[in-house]
This record gives C-alpha cells, sequence and structure tokens, in this order.
C-alpha cells in the first residue's frame, strides 16, 4: 500500500467494542479516551479490535457481522476479575482465546490497576492461591501467545487506542491487508 493509502486507512480506523461490554461510567470514560470513533460491534473473540476503510471504499468488517479480529484485547477491570477467569469461568476463558489462535489473531489482555507484583503477592480480593494465578497467567501467555498489559484505569482508553492503532499501522505497512483490497 502507498504512504497516502496507508494514511487514509488510519484515519478511517473506528475501535469495535464488543456488544457484551457492559455500559458504565467507566466505560463511557474509556471510550472518550479513544482518539476515533467506535462502535458496538458483536467481536467472537476479545473485547476490543479495530475497522476501517479499504483504499477501495469498503469496510474490512461489515458493521452486521460477527467480526473475527485479526488484533484483539481483551480487557479486565483487575486482578480480582481476572482471578474469577482462571478459576469458576476457566472454560469459558479458555474457549475464547482458543477461538482467536485458531484464527490466528493477536491477542493482548490489558488488565486495569494491575501490576505483577500485585498478582504474585496476592494483592486482590480472591482466595486464589498467588502461585497458582502466577502458573495460570503464564501458562496462557505461552500456550495462546498473549501479551499482557497492565495499566491503570485511567489509561486503559488510551492504552487500547495506541495498540489498535499502532498493530494497524505496522499490518498496512507490511501489505497484510493487500490481498482484501482487490
Amino acid at each position: 500500500m502507498e504512504r497516502l493509502e496507508v494514511e487514509s486507512c488510519l484515519a478511517s480506523m473506528t475501535v469495535c467494542v464488543d456488544k457484551r461490554e457492559q455500559p458504565s461510567a467507566r466505560a463511557e470514560k474509556r471510550y472518550s479516551a479513544f482518539s476515533c470513533e467506535y462502535n458496538r460491534c458483536t467481536l467472537d473473540y476479545g473485547d476490543y479490535t479495530y475497522n476501517f476503510t479499504l483504499p477501495n471504499g469498503e469496510l474490512l468488517f461489515k458493521p452486521d457481522e460477527r467480526i473475527k479480529g485479526h488484533v484483539v484485547i481483551e480487557r479486565k477491570m483487575d486482578l480480582t476479575e481476572l482471578s474469577g477467569c482462571f478459576t469458576h469461568e476457566r472454560a469459558r476463558f479458555e474457549r475464547e482465546f482458543e477461538r482467536a489462535k485458531e484464527s490466528g489473531a493477536k491477542t493482548y489482555l490489558l488488565v486495569e490497576d494491575a501490576t505483577w507484583e500485585n498478582l504474585i503477592n496476592g494483592r486482590y480480593r480472591t482466595k486464589f492461591n498467588p502461585k497458582s494465578y502466577l502458573a495460570s497467567i503464564t501458562a496462557y501467555l505461552a500456550r495462546y501467545n498473549i501479551t499482557p498489559i497492565f495499566c491503570k484505569q485511567e489509561t486503559a482508553g488510551k492504552m487500547i487506542y495506541e495498540i489498535l492503532r499502532r498493530e494497524l499501522k505496522e499490518r498496512l505497512e507490511n501489505g497484510f491487508y493487500d490481498p482484501f483490497v482487490n
């Protein structure tokens, strides 16, 4: 793709927010930190991905289709919520990562108000054993090629936007979407 086409695609980027994300003041604050528009969509896996207009004028993903993003971000509110995903919601959580892996999606796991030190030292509000928690999360990182991002709640929206924009830019510049234009 030519430089001007890449810039045009980037300018048309929107963030797709999974329809299952619960509306709240906290979510609206996160969305307002995006430096672009967002749409509520049905994502097959993950909570966020991107969409954009291809140089031929078509959207990469149609608004009414179930989206299998090439890059997705799975967001968790904190270590307490994430620990539930490794305990009583483990089967559902694993199926979601399996679908992403089978589709070849790059997956980020963004956890708000979290640090490795808090996870390792059991500073969260569940009884999940810290050694088991660390073993579970590092196994998933290896098994599903997940990139972890720990950040403060107030920076989550900015991080989501920046990760998706940079991933899209890299893919556009490296010809990933060229076959979609023809």
